[in-house]
């Protein structure tokens, strides 16, 4: 046996499809580890390709990138081992692997065996499953590889300590939902106690999309004790030492983690950071209406970029109110970004008269309102396309759900920061960053919600109150009960129906609302695939 074996956990911030790029990241930070005394480093699944890669692992160049960039892992291996995750085609199959680089060569290689395809993972659509273990002895401990979901399952964790496997390394693309990281673990911590053996979770970070990965890299002695967490929502490396049979940390002090709050909003200000820089954008602009959802996204924009690439835009009308217009400019003053107010009132006009005649004699409804909307879109999306800075978008789950939404109208813009988030969370999360510094106006929270496109409009003429909502809606959506068990469980049955029908029939409104964070266990988008024309009835 080694005298002793020092391990760095590297949780990286790739970027999907750069190659080339990731590899350089990988060698760097290896050669880092190396300079402090690491003999091995791991990295995260599918780290060469980013995570996930979705239908580029289809393309036809693939493995001759993958293979350049294994060989130039190979090259800088002679110093460190390097653990790192990367797609494998052979003629059996396309397959998640898992492979060990040592002076120059590949000193073990595994297959992903669970392929998880739910909620937001497809993976059988791109991999073969593999079926061995791999245990690769080391300096003299003998290190068992697994993949991501091996974890979540006993076989594969079991076979590798079959095999001989001392400690188990598990590579990770795990993305964040609330309390995600309390379930890895608990999960880890029961191997731990059934095999006798310490696991070391390493989870990649960084926003992809609507996902988001936390990090929270994580190692478990043979004790079940966590003797290093890495921290939450950034990149970072730290280093274990394997010394007879015992694991113990190499860092000074284990960082805190975030409270539930402090979690959720992290996830959205990472979010919102790497989908506007890893698409190259200058910046953002959204409208700043006065209201709850656009004053949290407005603080989430300008802590995710800060306020120098964030503008915001009051658009108001004759149903704005003086509070709303107060609010938004002293909001916007707080955090020192680009400021403008636009009236939509002109624009409005000339549209209504465009319409006169074919309006002539119809009741106003919901079409003026939303042309209201419409009229805000074409302003944002025309400063969009002349600055390059893309619109976010402000609306939460709650009204994405029930369809209160205006195509073309404020669903317009490229990404949703809190597209995932009930409205009673919005309210908490307000809260919650005003505890971090006060940016949004009390009365901001305070007040009723209303999109003020009606005289003395306020959301719960309309809607159930939004604690009720959310809680028919979390239970439709999140957890597929049906109408009669969530009427079961305490709400009223006038209320579910009406709100059950409303997330069924706006199915083809969310089809074309923009990509947001996903913080929940079910999203709208990947997670959640209903058909837009359907007969289904809620209730039979």
């Amino acid at each position: 046996m080694a005298d002793s074996l020092r391990i760095s956990l590297a949780q990286c911030n790739f970027h999907v499809g750069d190659i080339s790029g990731n590899t350089a990241r990988i060698i760097e930070a290896a050669h880092g580890a190396a300079g402090s005394g690491a003999d091995l480093i791991v990295f995260t699944e599918l780290a060469l390709t980013g995570y996930p890669p979705e239908d580029l692992l289809l393309r036809p160049s693939l493995q001759k990138r993958v293979s350049q960039a294994l060989s130039d892992i190979a090259e800088a291996s002679h110093a460190i081992a390097i653990v790192v995750g990367y797609p494998l085609q052979t003629d059996d199959g396309l397959f998640n692997c898992a492979g060990i680089w040592y002076q120059g060569r590949c000193i073990g290689q595994y297959a992903k065996q669970e392929l998880p395809n739910y909620q937001v993972f497809d993976e059988k659509r791109y991999f073969s499953q593999g079926s061995e273990p791999c245990v690769v002895d080391f300096r003299g401990v003998r290190l068992g590889l697994t993949v991501c979901e091996d974890i979540w399952f006993d076989a594969p964790v079991a076979q590798s300590v079959a095999a001989g496997a001392e400690m188990i390394l598990n590579l990770n693309a795990s993305p964040f939902h609330m309390g995600k990281h309390e379930e890895r673990v608990a999960l880890v911590r029961r191997h731990v106690e059934s095999h006798k053996v310490p696991v070391l979770y390493v989870n990649q970070v960084g926003g992809q999309d609507e996902l988001v990965f936390d990090g929270s890299s994580f190692a478990v002695a043979a004790d079940g004790s966590t003797v290093l967490q890495l921290p939450s929502w950034e990149e970072a490396a730290a280093q274990v030492i394997y010394d007879e049979g015992r694991l113990q940390t190499l860092s000074a002090s284990e960082p805190a983690r975030c409270d539930e709050l402090g979690d959720l909003y992290q996830a959205l200000v990472l979010g919102v950071r790497d989908y506007v820089n890893k698409n190259r954008f200058p910046g953002v602009l959204l409208g700043l209406s006065g209201g709850i959802d656009s004053a949290l996204t407005l603080a989430i924009a300008v802590d995710a970029l800060g306020p120098e690439r964030v503008r915001a835009v009051m658009m108001p009308f004759k149903w704005t109110s003086g509070m709303s217009k107060e609010d938004a400019a002293l909001q916007a003053e707080a955090m020192g970004v680009k400021y403008q107010s636009i009236s939509i009132e002109p624009m409005y006009a000339t549209f209504m008269d465009a319409l006169a005649e074919d309006f002539a004699g119809l009741k106003v409804d919901t079409t003026e309102e939303n042309l209201q909307s419409r009229c805000r879109g074409v302003l944002l999306m025309a400063l969009s396309n002349k600055t390059g800075s893309m619109v976010l978008t402000t609306g939460n789950k709650s009204e994405m759900a029930v369809g209160y939404a205006t195509l073309y109208g404020d669903m317009a813009g490229g990404y949703g920061a809190l597209k995932d988030v009930y409205k009673t969370k919005v309210f908490a999360l307000a809260e919650y960053r005003n505890t971090i510094s006060p940016v949004i106006p009390q009365r901001v929270i305070d007040r009723p919600p209303s999109a003020e496109l009606a005289p003395d409009q306020v959301d719960e003429d309309s809607l159930p109150p939004y604690p009720v909502l959310d809680a028919i809606l979390e239970l439709y959506i999140e957890h597929d009960h049906s109408a009669e068990q969530i009427i079961s469980a305490g709400f009223e049955r006038d209320d579910v129906m009406r709100v059950l029908r409303l997330v069924d029939v706006n199915e083809y409104k969310r089809r074309q609302a923009p990509v947001g964070v996903r913080v929940t266990r079910r999203g709208f988008g990947r997670d959640r695939r209903y058909p837009i024309t359907n007969g289904w009835k809620p209730g039979l």
